[in-house]
């Protein structure tokens, strides 16, 4: 079969692999439409040391069920999914108890470190567990379903904050988890969003899709300008998605006392970190990994229009174009958002 494969950093090759073979409790998907991640961008140049070449990269994608493994019930050919990229057992303690993403022996799709190698969904077909599918609405498009997974990544997120209805809350990084939380957050009953980055057209984005105010660091005093909207208190929570020093500044310095703060991105392995601030405000962190049961309502919400997406998708192409893709996502070139590859367009 066809797949777009790392074959080293910031080499990509479209070029003929094995068909995989599902195995007991597995399916076989065709890929219909995968979208380029971040996260795979970060695993492009090596840096984050898990896209270990050769791997086939793509987790957030949808497709339709080619081949059943041995002993697969309750799905059949043809059925329509989407699935967790997060790979998790169900029998170890964490999963038992409903934090999936902290399966002991958790896998991801299109990762490769160390610890495991899970080929992903870059190519034209690939194996998953049946147990992480979810079934989609015959009318929503295959390419809209491939946010599922951000999504979920995002509910998780502001599950874990729980932010309480007529709150304010700060969302750092106006990327696309940003701009998903930004929609949940909305969607759960925040009175107020207020989105932080340095990219102004992506702080448009943020206003169109429920942003009540956008801040740009670069004009300055943004934790000022935060305090002054919230009457001197600070936000009720904050969620940071970036992952560098100045945007989780950011993010804890915009509550109030005793404000709870998101942190999704993990762009950098350490970060400086205001301790003063933290414990003399009792300020609670939430560390947020993945998602764990969140997809099924993604994908309801999705299909339900409660969360937009596709004013987020900015090109689409088949695999051949993915190299091309890649390249412009790692060097930052303007207008790229959301990029989805059709491998069997």
């Amino acid at each position: 079969m066809k797949a777009l494969v790392l074959t080293e950093y910031k080499k990509l090759v479209v070029t003929e692999v094995p068909e995989p073979v599902p195995g007991p409790g597995e399916v076989l998907i065709e890929v219909a439409a995968c979208g380029i991640c971040g996260s795979d961008i970060h695993g492009y140049d090596g840096n984050s040391g898990r896209r270990l070449p050769p791997i086939i990269m793509g987790h957030e994608c949808a497709g339709t069920i080619a081949a059943l493994g041995k002993g697969t019930t309750g799905w059949a050919v043809g059925d329509r999914v989407t699935m967790d990229s997060m790979l998790f057992c169900g029998r170890c303690p964490y999963c038992t108890s409903g934090h999936t993403n902290l399966c002991e022996s958790r896998q991801v799709l299109g990762v490769s470190c160390p610890e495991f190698r899970k080929e992903g969904a870059f190519a034209r077909f690939v194996t998953v567990p049946a147990s992480v599918l979810v079934a989609l609405p015959d009318h929503l498009p295959f390419e809209q379903a491939a946010f599922a997974e951000p999504l979920a990544v995002s509910l998780h997120a502001v599950r874990l904050v729980d932010p309480k209805p007529g709150s304010t809350a700060v969302v750092v990084g106006a990327g696309m988890i940003g701009l998903l939380v930004i929609q949940v957050a909305r969607a759960v009953g925040c009175s107020r969003v207020i989105a932080v980055d340095l990219d102004r057209d992506r702080l448009e984005l943020a206003r169109s899709l429920g942003a009540s105010h956008v801040l740009n660091p670069a004009d300055g005093g943004t934790v000022e300008a935060i305090l002054a909207l919230t009457d001197g208190k600070g936000a009720e929570c904050a969620f940071e998605a970036v992952g560098h020093t100045n945007p989780l500044r950011t993010a804890i310095g915009s509550v109030r006392k005793g404000g709870r703060v998101g942190l999704i991105g993990n762009l950098s392995a350490t970060t400086e970190f205001p301790l003063q601030q933290v414990v003399t405000r009792e300020i609670t962190l939430f560390g947020s990994c993945a998602c764990a049961g969140e997809f099924p309502e993604a994908v309801r919400m999705i299909a339900e229009g409660t969360v937009s997406v596709a004013s987020l998708i900015t090109d689409r192409g088949r695999l051949e174009d993915g190299p091309g893709f890649f390249d412009r996502l790692y060097r930052h070139e303007p207008g790229h958002l959301k990029v989805i590859l059709s491998p069997n367009a």
